[in-house]
């Protein structure tokens, strides 16, 4: 489903923050991808939505390059690829509701499907009760939570979870974890970047480790190699 077919990206300023990076990634795989802050982590996942352009190389989703798609191919594959950050990026005014039925609309959802979807989804990450709620009223692990709600609220192929629990402590650090495999088990691929050797062990599976914008492992089974 995703390919990085020799990646490289250099910036500006000269900084490398990808060198010939290649590797697969199949549908409904949960995959890893390891390495110390400055390795080329974010760079991955910003290429795959189609936020930076390679310097050299090709990005495939499916078949096609994503970085030359006109402007509606790459919307509509936006709306593909879910995606969760370190800082939850939820909009403080809105009530937890309210931050999920805006990514809905934002796809064109209509009410009645928006009222039947929120609630579900707020229930499998164990949050129904917290749905009028505002953010600043929620400990960060919820706050994250909500923020894979809204990920996955519109039935995306792929969940992209950029360092998802650099803000939290071990016991939430936990149960995200348990949350994105759970939804990986209903058969969405997902992406996970993190320096957390705590998480790599609780999610098994595959490891990819990046070091200085290289691959330097592809492990099948987990392992946390720095």
């Amino acid at each position: 489903m995703i390919y990085y077919d020799k990646v490289s990206k250099t910036y500006p300023d000269k900084t490398i923050a990808l060198e010939g990076v290649s590797f697969s990634v199949e549908p409904k795989e949960f995959v890893t991808i390891v390495g110390h802050s400055g390795a080329g982590k974010t760079t991955l996942m910003k290429l795959l939505i189609a936020e930076d352009r390679p310097t050299e190389g090709a990005v495939y989703f499916e078949s096609a390059n994503i970085h030359k798609l006109g402007k509606g191919a790459t919307a509509k594959l936006r709306r593909r690829i879910g995606t969760v950050f370190q800082d939850y990026r939820l909009i403080p005014t809105k009530t937890v509701y309210e931050n999920i039925a805006f990514a809905m609309e934002a796809v064109g959802r209509k009410d009645k499907e928006i009222a039947s979807d929120v609630p579900h989804v707020l229930e499998l990450v164990d949050l129904g009760h917290k749905i009028w709620n505002f953010p600043r009223e929620l400990s960060g692990g919820e706050r994250q939570r909500v923020a894979i709600a809204r990920a996955i609220v519109t039935q995306p192929d792929v969940i992209i979870a950029d360092e998802p629990t650099g803000n939290l402590d071990p016991t939430n650090t936990y149960e995200i974890v348990r949350i994105l495999r759970k939804i990986n088990e209903l058969g969405t691929t997902v992406l996970l970047t993190t320096h957390n050797k705590g998480v790599v062990d609780a999610v098994g599976g595959r490891v990819i480790t990046m070091e200085k914008g290289k691959v330097v492992r592809d492990d099948k089974d987990g392992k946390y190699v720095l």
